[in-house]
């Protein structure tokens, strides 16, 4: 690929999606080089297609001309997903918003990629429906982007991920031509599923341009429950305890003393009292009978492993309340000042115990404030090291005390990423995870999509692609 766009390239684009869609002009280079990361690589252009014929455009140019070209969607993501690490054209989705079709018959969506998924939870419930995935960020992200990083969130215990709810994709390939994958019907196996590698696959393989979701029937009642401990044991102790009683809530929330004080710092408003050294959110759902008797149960483990206090939300506002103080415990650890360099590791719920004291021990031998929160229910936790900014030698601490954690986690089964994905930032650490041959079949894999090169170059593989 050019290190300079080619003579003309920019007037093709303008052809393509009119003058006023291509912008060069450096406030919007900034704001399209940048995602939730922080880390800035400046693009050549940016452009605004308004739909799939005008991206077909855009993909076919680009690949003609050896451009790279990056998708970016809300620009939500942590591992720097939608920077143009490498120069050329960022595709904004942001004209693609609409909600096509809300099928109540059928329980589903079809829905453009930049559709903010907050707002489609809220059109669906309007007619009784649920789309159970919810990201912190969901009141920013965009559906696409949830497909391309196959999001999570609390209700991943219960409900799955974004993978789950994926019926099929209308999508670009980066040679420009157009494919559909999957269908509305709810069982499809014709051919290879097509649907379920673009899901996750980060904006490498193809330019996701509509998306048909699953829906579910609303739940008709829910129950949230705050339980406060001494210190973090006896939070991960009533997590193991829930799961030995089989209860099956819709999230189990675990955040440590660091990420409470946080959030008290930052709102002024507090999830638990000061002194307070871990917190367990749980929510149930289901009919009324289920979920009076579940909360109970609930509340009965966390009071036998020693909770300090135990609480229920008792009306829609205090649990809107309780999950917006959560959702907002990463901006609120950002908010201390100092550099949270952010990693969701995901263990066997079985495992969470050995993932806590894995933390600890790397609190003490590297001596380094971490902060730990995250989706307790699926073993998908957010360790944040929490670094000095322009404090050398105590990043170097925490970028040595980052590759312990990755490999500790893998030894214990799990993964180096449960929803944020790998990007540019976890690169250098795949191999922890993948073998030689498994990271050569996803080579030839993104070879077959992209023969050039040219989609979002430069991520997941250390070497690029």
């Amino acid at each position: 690929m050019s290190a300079e766009l080619p003579k003309r390239f920019e007037d093709g684009l303008r052809e393509a999606v009119g003058a006023a869609h291509v912008r060069s002009d450096a406030s919007a280079l900034e704001q399209y080089g940048v995602d939730a990361l922080g880390i800035s690589h400046l693009p050549d252009l940016v452009v605004t297609p308004a739909n799939t014929k005008e991206i077909a455009a855009i993909a076919t140019l680009c690949n003609e001309q050896r451009v790279p070209l990056v998708v970016r969607g809300a620009g939500t993501g942590y591992t720097g997903g939608a920077v143009p690490t490498r120069g050329g054209v960022v595709l904004s989705m942001e004209r693609l918003n609409r909600i096509i079709e809300i099928d109540e018959l059928n329980l589903l969506a079809v829905v453009e990629p930049h559709v903010i998924t907050g707002d489609l939870q809220r059109a669906v419930e309007k007619v009784g429906l649920f789309y159970p995935p919810d990201p912190a960020s969901l009141e920013k992200s965009s559906i696409g982007g949830n497909v391309a990083e196959c999001a999570g969130g609390p209700r991943a215990f219960k409900y799955g991920t974004t993978k789950r709810y994926v019926l099929g994709l209308e999508a670009v390939l980066p040679t420009g031509e157009i494919i559909e994958t999957g269908s509305k019907a709810v069982k499809n196996v014709v051919g290879y599923d097509l649907t379920q590698l673009l899901v996750g696959s980060e904006g490498t393989l193809a330019i996701v341009t509509r998306i048909t979701l699953r829906l579910v029937p609303k739940p008709p009642t829910q129950a949230t429950l705050l339980a406060m401990f001494t210190d973090i044991q006896g939070a991960v102790d009533a997590v193991t305890a829930l799961l030995r009683r089989r209860v099956v809530p819709a999230a189990i929330e675990l955040m440590d003393a660091d990420s409470l004080n946080a959030v008290r710092e930052h709102t002024g408003r507090e999830i638990a009292p000061k002194g307070t050294g871990a917190a367990v959110i749980v929510e149930v759902d289901g009919s009324q009978a289920a979920v009076d008797e579940d909360i109970d149960r609930v509340a009965e483990a966390c009071r036998d492993v020693g909770a300090i206090r135990v609480t229920r939300a008792s009306t829609a506002e205090e649990r809107d309340q309780l999950w917006n103080l959560r959702r907002e415990m990463s901006l609120a650890l950002r908010g201390t000042g100092l550099l949270k360099i952010n990693h969701d590791v995901v263990v066997p719920r079985g495992r969470i115990p050995e993932l806590f004291a894995i933390v600890e021990e790397l609190k003490e031998g590297y001596g380094l404030r971490i902060a730990s929160f995250g989706h307790a229910g699926d073993g998908n936790i957010h360790v944040n090291l929490m670094v000095q900014r322009g404090n050398a030698e105590e990043l170097a601490r925490a970028k040595r005390a980052e590759r312990v954690l990755f490999e500790r986690v893998v030894a214990l089964e799990g993964s180096i990423s449960g929803e944020h994905g790998i990007g540019f930032a976890k690169a250098p650490y795949i191999d922890i995870e993948l073998s030689a041959d498994e990271i050569a079949l996803m080579k030839r894999v993104k070879a077959a999509f992209d023969p050039n090169g040219i989609l979002n170059p430069g991520k997941i593989f250390p070497t690029g692609s």
